[in-house]
């Protein structure tokens, strides 16, 4: 089916829209600007019935043991969590500096991550929707290093070119998913850092992996490109931790596989790809309510086969 053309006009009246609305939350106190998150929060959670609908099957087969009301804590969680990053990511770019970035958060395993970071040889940075996973990239890049992100373009291009100024503002470079192989390819090639979310529904043709009991349809390109460049990968979560008047990250490695470990294995890219998923669950499960539980993560499931007569 193709896609539905593009209406500039409303293009141009949304990306208004997000900017009027940015400029009023930098406008804001601190406090004032977290209690907006906390409205917008309840308004998103009474409104958006049907990703509260997803929440919940998402969370009947994570959490089995959560009662209704509990799993609904959760949801209102959720729902408070990623406003509060909407508000974060508009007024960081006031408030976050080289000299103190430690307001605001601070390394957890933070030997691997900086060993993998100044290490000639290439690193990918596998992180997941969870906790403020762009306030990493932003803060890597404050301290000076030279990072690359994968991400998805947005269909509208004013807001594309806003987001991706924001993300670029420090040093970090966004790499389209879908049409910068080769630059991908080159930078790893050359030695570089390349962060990308791992975990993405990949449809019926991905490695179907066990995500929380259930099983989920991953993407390949992240073992295989790790296997094929010889690529560290470096488990990456960044969870809210402390709120207040100044939030609080921690940017925390949860584990670091090297594909070398691998190499003789026929079924590396699938035990490379569990792998990295066990170490994002056990993150998500210390922090529940900061993962994006609205969005279809187990949408594919395996094709049930027939039996032979």
């Amino acid at each position: 089916m193709a896609d539905k053309p593009r209406r500039p006009a409303v293009d141009w009246l949304v990306y208004l829209a997000v900017r009027v609305a940015v400029c009023f939350i930098q406008a804001l106190p601190t406090p004032a600007a977290l209690a907006f998150a906390g409205l917008l929060a309840r308004l998103a959670y009474r409104f958006d019935k049907r990703h509260r609908r997803v929440a919940d099957e998402n969370l009947t087969f994570a959490f089995p043991e959560l009662s209704a009301a509990e799993r609904d804590r959760l949801i209102r969680g959720c729902y408070r969590h990623f406003c509060t990053m909407i508000v974060e990511i508009a007024v960081l770019p006031r408030k976050l500096r080289v000299e103190n970035w430690r307001t605001f958060g601070s390394l957890v395993g933070g030997n691997h991550i900086l060993a993998a970071l100044i290490d000639d040889r290439p690193a990918l940075i596998v992180t997941a929707h969870f906790g403020n996973w762009e306030f990493a990239g932003y803060a890597l890049g404050a301290l000076g290093f030279r990072t690359h992100a994968i991400a998805r373009v947005l269909d509208n291009p004013h807001l594309e070119g806003f987001l991706k100024k924001f993300r670029e503002r420090t040093g970090q470079q966004i790499l389209d998913k879908n049409t910068d192989y080769d630059l991908i390819c080159d930078v790893l090639r050359a030695g570089g850092k390349i962060a990308t979310l791992g975990d993405q529904d990949a449809g019926n043709k991905g490695a179907f992996i066990d995500f929380f009991g259930r099983p989920a349809s991953a993407h390949k390109a992240v073992a295989l490109l790790a296997m094929e460049f010889d690529a560290k990968m470096i488990v990456v979560g960044v969870p809210r931790v402390r709120d207040g008047r100044h939030w609080y990250y921690h940017i925390h490695c949860e584990d670091v596989i090297d594909p070398r470990e691998y190499r003789d294995r026929g079924d590396a890219v699938k035990a490379i790809t569990q792998r990295y998923h066990d170490a994002l669950a056990r993150m998500i499960r210390r922090h529940p309510e900061q993962y994006f539980w609205l969005h279809r993560r187990w949408k594919s499931q395996p094709v049930k086969r027939g039996k032979k007569i």
